[in-house]
């Protein structure tokens, strides 16, 4: 239990880190019941939803804690503006990285907000879920989340009564569907307004596939590192660009030739590359195996997790437009990287770090998006964030904030019971950080789901997640 010997004055702690959240809400009803909302998902309890809840912590108050966060019209911004500013004090600097990924809400009916069959990274395969867009604050791998967006598909756009029925805002309805990757631009603009403070950004394939949102995240000035499909096309770095054949002896009164046609009459019109693209995979698997380097970037539970990289300079291939889906080079360079696991799968991702930034670096960098998949499922397991069983989209809204904020105070009392030893205590895992410390056998900590979160060290990681 939370208020067990291995976490003394917690509840104190908590109240005093609850009271800048509680000026952000108008009303003094609101200021009581929030604080018994996260005492409720930070003690044990099998289901975390409102009903079970207020057994553990408000015996006969089951409507009012439904109202404060099903019903209540409280506005979120203020608590999660307070949220960006808290993460940035624990994890929050040049050296942090900001994680941007789904993570996904198994449903069983029809009628919650945004639920649909789409794919479920939980359970590997498509579903009846919801997704949320994920962004999370993390620093030598101690995460902090700091938003939860609720994606809705154009068809749940598109259906006014649904939207009606589910309480979806006005303003999101009129602005229309929004892709997770735009999703996620507007939380980055969100959060950095706010004061967060990161050196690069992280996110998987889905996101990274996405030219616009890579040239988006490179006009903001932000620093990315995103995963890409093998079928990635890119040029090599030294490419060139020949102007559209006829055109150079055309300038410079070249007689006869004129600028030639297409076939079908058509004028030619785009520069020529000096090379053509390729895929990714194609292009390091035309490497010798000398150019993959094996790299160790962090201790886990049974010794060093490494890897095999290689990288490479690209131009990618997201400018103009040719024939048969094919384009030119983008204008700027990129890091190609390769990861080679010792399962023999192969991960691919780009990268706007200079030229000059060593190996070692980015894959460290790279690996640093494990942090998030962690923390998703110490959220839902420890904090009940997938038990929610309203239908409304301010009731999930409210929900997912305070699980983001019951973590957060969770992260607060680990690095505070952390000895100040220097920086390079903060390098290792919240895992490996905390492994020595055993919950006690027998207790409700230990045996079950829905148990309490230890304040001082969350239980050991699933094997499946300890890579």
């Amino acid at each position: 239990m939370v208020g067990s010997a291995t976490a003394p004055g917690w509840e104190a702690d908590l109240g005093r880190f609850l009271e800048p959240f509680l000026a952000g809400l108008s009303r003094a009803a609101q200021r009581s019941w929030a604080p018994v909302y996260v005492t409720g998902l930070l003690l044990p309890g099998e289901r975390k939803s409102v009903e079970p809840m207020a057994q553990r912590v408000a015996p006969g108050d089951v409507q009012q804690l439904h109202h404060f966060i099903s019903t209540s019209p409280w506005a979120t911004a203020p608590l999660e503006a307070e949220l960006v500013r808290h993460a940035d004090r624990l994890v929050g600097g040049a050296d942090a990285v900001l994680v941007i990924d789904d993570t996904a809400l198994v449903k069983q009916g029809k009628h919650s907000v945004g639920v649909q069959r789409q794919y479920c990274g939980q359970l590997g395969k498509r579903a009846n879920c919801q997704a949320l867009v994920s962004l999370t604050l993390a620093r030598h791998e101690v995460p902090v989340c700091i938003g939860l967006r609720l994606f809705l598909s154009e068809a749940w756009v598109a259906n006014a009564e649904a939207c009606r029925r589910a309480g979806v805002p006005e303003t999101i309805r009129e602005r229309g569907h929004r892709s997770k990757w735009r999703i996620a631009l507007d939380e980055i603009e969100r959060v950095s307004g706010a004061g967060a403070r990161f050196g690069c950004v992280l996110a998987d394939a889905e996101y990274g596939r996405v030219a616009a949102f890579r040239h988006e995240l490179s006009r903001r000035g932000h620093l990315w590192a995103l995963g890409v499909p093998p079928t990635q096309k890119v040029y090599p770095a030294e490419v060139t660009l020949s102007p559209p054949p006829g055109q150079s002896s055309a300038r410079n009164g070249g007689g006869g030739g004129g600028n030639p046609r297409r076939r079908g009459g058509r004028r030619a019109k785009h520069p020529v590359p000096s090379i053509e693209s390729v895929g990714a995979a194609k292009l390091f698997e035309a490497l010798p195996s000398e150019a993959f380097r094996t790299i160790t970037w962090r201790q886990g539970a049974k010794g060093p997790l490494h890897a095999r990289f290689a990288a490479v300079r690209v131009r990618v291939a997201d400018g103009p437009p040719l024939a048969r889906g094919r384009h030119l080079p983008g204008n700027e360079e990129a890091w190609l990287v390769c990861e080679l696991r010792t399962s023999g799968e192969r991960k691919y991702h780009l990268t706007s770090h200079p030229a000059e930034t060593p190996l070692e670096t980015l894959a460290a960098q790279l690996k640093q998006r494990w942090a998030c998949e962690q923390m998703h499922q110490q959220m839902k397991e420890e904090l009940g964030l997938d038990h929610f069983e309203g239908r409304s989209w301010i009731g999930l809204h409210h929900h997912t904030l305070m699980c983001q904020i019951a973590f957060a105070f969770l992260q607060h009392r680990r690095l505070r019971s952390e000895p100040d030893d220097g920086e390079k205590n903060r390098r290792g895992t919240i895992r490996n950080r905390t492994a020595a410390r055993a919950v006690p056998t027998g207790s409700a900590a230990a045996d079950q789901r829905g148990r309490a979160p230890d304040p001082a060290a969350l239980p050991t990681l699933p094997k499946t997640l300890q890579t």
